[in-house]
């Protein structure tokens, strides 16, 4: 059946689970019929309102926590990006024939997020199962000896549930308050260890950096830019170490450090990847971590280049040809026990033209080849290659990163020579 074929806004009514929409303003946009009967709340009590507003905490209840558990939880979505399964919550609700009494009532619910073209979050699915027949039922309905047992027996599983539930909950808290502090330190890790844009002097260059989803927003991707010795020259390199997290970062430092150092000293990026491979060897997590730099001559219009194991750079010339700077590729930096030295090449541009480094996330999907990402990746550069360097780096991260965000580290240097 073809996707024009369905009414998903039937299918939406249709869904056995009770489920609302949200916007990020946590403001109803729809519900279904299943979400209004449990609800037990007409479509013009809800679609534009508010959800605290719609559903306030019980006031008697001194301990009541659903709206504020259930807060919580949107909010996290949308700053993730990421499908959040709540614990058992109870959640009284406003009578409506009686107003001022309140219903106890149990629920279960997930919160999952709806990206849009550029991957923010547009809306907020917000699916409940109620459950509070079934703790009602584990209360017992029975008279005499055995009915009182088991009601009694019934009221301990409903608060044994009860309570492992906010058990369970509290602990969420605490492992996502522990996960917000390595993140501060991941970030202030990550921001030591890339260079500041400060190091790009006069050149005109955008630099970009993306963590795969579900990393600390710490990767073992990285990109460097030097000023040379000698003329108007500039020093881009791009380099990938297998893994995430800050094991991967700390390997990262090191070999972004060492090449940073020795480009500044070495006679071409063939030299200095050699360095960088000997000392690659002694570092533990180096092992089939790649790189690839290029010495710009600005005054000369020359760009030499070297490549352990990695993409190659894109040029893009001013009238739109793309070339791709693979005549020097070698293997990864520790793949030898023997060092080799390293191949090199050189190519020319004129005035206008646009160098591209990367690192593997940007073109790399699985079960598709990567020249497809390749080819995706030059299209994108020569279309927008008449803008700035800020906005080609935004439009190229756009149209070949994933909405929801890429499975792999991606760095991006654009360079307008």
């Amino acid at each position: 059946m073809n996707d024009t074929a369905i009414d998903y806004a039937a299918v939406f009514q249709a869904l056995p689970g009770a489920v609302a929409l949200l916007t990020p303003e946590l403001v109803y946009a729809d519900a279904n019929r299943e979400f209004l009967r449990v609800s037990g709340r007409e479509r013009e009590h809800l679609i534009g309102r508010h959800i605290f507003d719609v559903f306030p905490d019980n006031p008697s209840d001194g301990a009541a926590s659903g709206m504020r558990n259930l807060e919580a939880s949107l909010k996290r979505v949308l700053a993730t990006g990421e499908r959040e399964a709540m614990a058992l919550q109870r959640y009284d609700v406003e009578s409506l024939e009686r107003p001022g009494e309140w219903d106890e009532r149990y629920w279960s619910p997930v919160n999952a997020p709806v990206h849009g073209p550029d991957g923010s979050v547009v809306l907020l699915v917000h699916r409940v199962e109620e459950v509070t027949e079934l703790i009602r039922a584990r209360g017992g309905r029975g008279a005499g000896g055995d009915g009182a047992r088991a009601g009694s027996r019934g009221r301990v599983l409903e608060a044994e549930l009860y309570t492992r539930a906010r058990e369970l909950q509290e602990l969420n808290e605490r492992l996502r308050l522990a996960h917000a502090r390595d993140r501060e330190v991941a970030l202030a890790l990550q921001e030591a260890m890339l260079p500041a844009g400060r190091q790009v002097g006069h050149h005109r260059a955008a630099v970009r950096y993306r963590p795969a989803v579900g990393a600390l927003n710490v990767c073992g991707d990285w990109y460097d830019m030097v000023d040379l010795v000698g003329g108007n020259r500039l020093g881009v390199s791009v380099g990938d170490v297998v893994g995430h997290g800050l094991e991967a970062a700390g390997v990262m430092g090191q070999l972004r450090s060492a090449l940073s150092a020795t480009s500044r000293v070495a006679a071409g990026p063939a030299e200095a990847l050699n360095v960088l491979g000997r000392y690659a060897h002694v570092v533990d997590g180096a092992e089939s971590a790649t790189a690839v730099t290029t010495f710009i001559d600005f005054d000369h219009r020359t760009i030499t280049y070297s490549s352990a194991g990695h993409p190659p750079p894109v040029l893009v010339h001013a009238d739109g040809r793309v070339e791709f700077l693979d005549r020097a590729t070698d293997p990864p930096l520790d793949a030898r026990p023997t060092p080799v030295r390293r191949p090199e090449a050189r190519t020319a541009y004129d005035s206008g033209a646009t160098l591209a480094l990367y690192t593997d996330g940007l073109v790399e999907r699985r079960h598709e080849d990567i020249d497809t990402g390749l080819a995706r990746l030059a299209d994108a550069l020569a279309r927008h290659r008449e803008a700035d360097p800020e906005s080609l780096a935004d439009a190229v991260l756009l149209e070949l990163l994933p909405p929801g965000g890429a499975t792999d580290d991606t760095a991006l240097v654009i360079v307008r020579l």
